[in-house]
């Protein structure tokens, strides 16, 4: 009973440890993606401006959508020294045919003109050691200094857009 309830404790701390690290800004380097013709790429102003980056797997790409909305509308995400840009989280949606998913996100991009990439091979999220993706919508926030600032996967709760928006206030 005492091994069992230890190692319960120790889950329970390790898994406390994660999470804790998670949320500690930790140093990220800029990846080769893909631009939606399909030719190699790089993260737009990297080490020039902050980047508040939208991950995204093409299967749950409305999973925020009143957030981004709502974000574009209130212009409070908005500053000279910050740049938004999408990424495609392509590897996650393998019944979308990447070369539909870039044709789509490119005539999209012709009438917004919003800059998106894509990520074929997980290649953001392993380097970055974002750890699970798939069917996430993942907001995350990158100083210009390479340090990863602010990280959330999945539907953002109030809390999550709150702390977005007071994280965010700093990197304008």
């Amino acid at each position: 009973m005492k091994l069992k309830a230890l190692m319960t404790l120790t889950a329970c701390a390790l898994a406390l440890t994660v999470a804790h690290a998670q949320e500690q800004p930790h140093k990220v380097k800029n990846v080769r993606l893909l631009d939606l013709n399909g030719k190699p790429a790089t993260l737009p102003y990297w080490g020039e401006k902050n980047l508040m980056i939208f991950y995204v797997d093409p299967d749950r790409h409305k999973q925020n959508e009143e957030f981004t909305i709502d974000m574009e509308k209130n212009h409070r995400a908005e500053g000279d020294n910050l740049v938004g840009f999408g990424v495609m989280n392509l590897k996650d949606a393998p019944m979308i045919p990447n070369g539909m998913a870039r044709a789509m996100a490119r005539k999209r991009t012709e009438s917004n003109g919003a800059v998106v990439l894509a990520d074929e091979e997980r290649a953001l999220s392993t380097a970055w050691g974002l750890g699970d993706c798939n069917n996430k919508f993942v907001l995350l926030l990158v100083s210009k200094e390479g340090e990863l600032v602010f990280m959330r996967k999945g539907e953002l709760s109030e809390e999550d857009i709150a702390e977005f928006y007071r994280v965010v206030e700093k990197y304008k």
